[in-house]
């Protein structure tokens, strides 16, 4: 069902003022609904699922979020009972992915922004309705996560010098910086805003797991979040519409969009012409139809 090892191509940016080597690996085209990062840090939460006596499996996220799609999808073809906390209250008419969900008999509950920041609550309300259970953080952001993304770096197969990718909770950069030699450098695309901690918390977090600190070769590119997480420009959007015209490559306006936009620029500041760059796709064009609807936008023609 899934196309492993992903590919990785040759990128084509000389019209955009690239004049370094630049390849994509193409995490987008794993599958085209549990795409790119999605499935990578779902699949080693799955092992352990499997592996042990659970019930179900309960996880959280926003309206538009891919990780709620891709987790919904996966239990429902493997029929495992499936419970979804959604941040923010019910909207009067579902958009795609939260019916999406519905079809595939995924349990939605939908809890204030306050509720649902409090982890404490979170806990107590599946102890008691869903004790046995197999609980994966928002965004599958836990060491199964983290695991899964370092196989992105196992596929490669060749010599280069910088990888870029976005972050959200930070989980597949520190999937990449941990298992990538420490001569490369992975850069991540920070999408949110106010968000410079994220280091620390990245860091912190993957001691916590592993007990081991992150390889010092991260670098954090906080200017590119075009106004914060799901927030985009006219900039970003013909942008996009450009990119996919030069290069027959879609993007989305949450994470790759933004990802390619700073590639570019980073690399057109960059004197250095003989490095080799990876860009990162994770995926994410699943959410394209009801990131159009919302905004009342067309990506693609």
């Amino acid at each position: 069902m899934f196309n492993l090892p992903s590919p990785l191509e040759k990128l084509e940016l000389s019209t955009f003022g690239v004049k370094q080597k630049v390849y994509i690996k193409r995490d987008d085209l794993i599958h085209p609904i549990v795409s790119g990062n999605k499935w990578r840090k779902l699949n080693f939460n799955f092992c352990f699922y499997h592996n042990n006596n659970y019930s179900g499996v309960i996880s959280m996220g926003g309206a538009f979020s891919s990780h709620i799609q891709s987790l919904s999808f996966i239990c429902y073809q493997k029929n495992i009972p499936c419970v979804i906390f959604i941040r923010g209250q019910k909207p009067k008419i579902l958009n795609d992915i939260l019916k999406q969900c519905e079809i595939n008999n995924t349990k939605l509950i939908f809890l204030s922004k306050s509720d649902y920041s409090n982890n404490i609550a979170i806990q107590e309300i599946c102890m008691k309705n869903w004790p046995n259970y197999y609980f994966i953080p928002e965004g599958g952001s836990n060491r199964y996560g983290i695991e899964g993304c370092q196989e992105i770096i196992n596929e490669i197969d060749m010599e280069y010098d910088e990888i870029f990718c976005e972050v959200g909770t930070g989980t597949t950069l520190a999937g990449l910086a941990s298992s990538c030699d420490k001569n490369k450098k992975v850069r991540g695309v920070v999408v949110l805003k106010g968000a410079e901690n994220i280091s620390n918390q990245v860091e912190k977090n993957y001691i916590n797991l592993f007990n081991l600190p992150l390889n010092n070769n991260v670098q954090y590119l906080h200017q590119y979040h075009f106004g914060g997480y799901a927030k985009h420009s006219m900039e970003l959007i013909n942008f996009i519409r450009v990119f996919y015209k030069e290069t027959g490559i879609k993007t989305d306006p949450i994470y790759s969009g933004k990802l390619f936009f700073a590639l570019i620029d980073q690399l057109k500041k960059d004197n250095d012409e003989n490095k080799t760059i990876i860009a990162l796709h994770s995926g994410g064009l699943s959410g394209i139809p009801g990131y159009e609807n919302r905004y009342k936008i067309k990506l693609f023609s």
